[in-house]
């Protein structure tokens, strides 16, 4: 372990590839606010998935120029093929249909316009380049600025602003075609991966952890309770956080169960679902986290590919929407995952840290603990899965 992490340094000196197309930015919700429809007494405003975070994280990482730290990749669009992997081709269709119509809901606070498809099928092509690139070692890790978002959608139907499942479609197409076996999925948007766990809820080959703020969207899912079916039963594990959780709580969970479930999964990949509606500044969410927590999870995560399986870890961009906070944690993130000594100055960073209610919390402690035994039985936990959670990190 202790050779592994030495060579950490030397081993991300390559550069990150980052995925993006100006067509993600290009997708348009319409003017209907935090609800998926308007009302009679809702005055339209601008949508909450928006492509203002995006595009600002994208000129932050132009100015500060960390991106000519980075491999920029812009790839094709995902192909029908790729998409039919895990979408059923009835919704594909009627995507296409309501596309030709000019738009409607794709399911479940899934609104689109005309150029939306498109937006989503190029949103997901970033995802599938980015996790073949790293797969087949092309790239030893890589980030994709996708949009719109996929962690909600279904296999038939859109949820939550996802149209398309973006990783369940890339990760298909890698195993599909012999690149990866087994993954593992970490999803630390502050809502619940729904679609991810849904695509992968019987598959023992594909380990969703997902890191969420309890009760918020969706309602009915994301329980600790939900932990798979079938031959996938133990391969499904939901962290619902209570609101207002901050760096403490994030840390303690990391450190007690995220890192050493996934340690004990050994995985060949591991995918994040990058959403920074965790942030303290976001509207969606109620939790705490500065830039700086969101940089530390992306160095406990690199140092943990590097030991577990070559260094390959891919970041898909997913929610998050304080338009003036999302370019901060996100380049805090990415310089991070490229080993970068380019920052960025966050003038809230030491502000948000000192908040009240930061620190773990008696009740946040109690519940991580609970969940930490009730997956303890399992069996799939041990004392060396246990110390990776406290090896040393390189400078992030």
């Amino acid at each position: 372990m202790t050779e592994a992490f030495e060579m950490l340094g030397e081993a991300t000196t390559k550069a990150t590839a980052f995925y993006w197309h100006e067509r993600c930015f290009w997708h348009d919700p319409g003017a209907i606010g935090v609800f998926s429809a308007p009302g009679e007494f809702l005055q339209p405003q601008p949508a909450s998935e928006s492509p203002e975070s995006k595009r600002r994280l994208k000129n932050l990482l132009e100015v500060s120029g960390l991106i000519d730290e980075l491999t920029v990749v812009k790839p094709p669009a995902a192909t029908q093929e790729d998409l039919a992997r895990f979408h059923t081709q009835r919704y594909l269709a009627e995507l296409k249909a309501g596309s030709r119509r000019g738009g409607g809901d794709a399911g479940d606070c899934a609104p689109y316009t005309a150029g939306s498809l498109a937006a989503a099928k190029q949103s997901a092509g970033l995802a599938v380049a980015a996790v073949e690139d790293v797969a087949s070692g092309r790239h030893r890790n890589a980030y994709a600025l996708c949009r719109p978002p996929g962690h909600h959608a279904e296999a038939d139907r859109g949820r939550g602003f996802c149209l398309l499942g973006n990783i369940p479609v890339a990760v298909m197409r890698a195993r599909a075609l012999g690149q990866v076996r087994r993954v593992a999925v970490l999803d630390w948007d502050v809502h619940h991966g729904n679609g991810t766990q849904d695509a992968f809820y019987d598959d023992p080959e594909v380990f969703s952890v997902s890191l969420h703020q309890a009760g918020n969207f969706p309602l009915e899912t994301g329980g600790f309770d939900e932990q798979g079916e079938g031959a996938g039963q133990g391969a499904t594990l939901n962290l619902p956080l209570p609101p207002g959780c901050g760096i403490g709580a994030y840390r303690h969970a990391f450190t007690r169960l995220v890192l050493p479930a996934l340690a004990a999964f050994r995985p060949e990949l591991i995918v994040v679902a990058c959403g920074y509606d965790a942030c303290a500044k976001d509207p969606l969410g109620k939790m705490l986290l500065n830039s700086a927590m969101f940089a530390e999870m992306t160095a406990r995560l690199r140092a943990l590919a590097e030991h577990l399986c070559g260094g390959r870890l891919v970041m898909i961009h997913e929610g998050g929407y304080s338009e003036g906070y999302v370019p901060l944690c996100g380049h805090a993130a990415i310089a991070t995952l490229a080993s970068s000594g380019t920052r960025v100055h966050d003038p809230q960073n030491d502000e948000i840290a000192a908040w009240g209610y930061q620190s773990l919390q008696p009740h946040q402690h109690e519940l991580i603990e609970q969940w930490r035994q009730g997956w303890m039985q399992h069996g799939a936990l041990d004392e060396a899965d246990e110390q990776v959670a406290a090896l040393p990190l390189a400078t992030f």
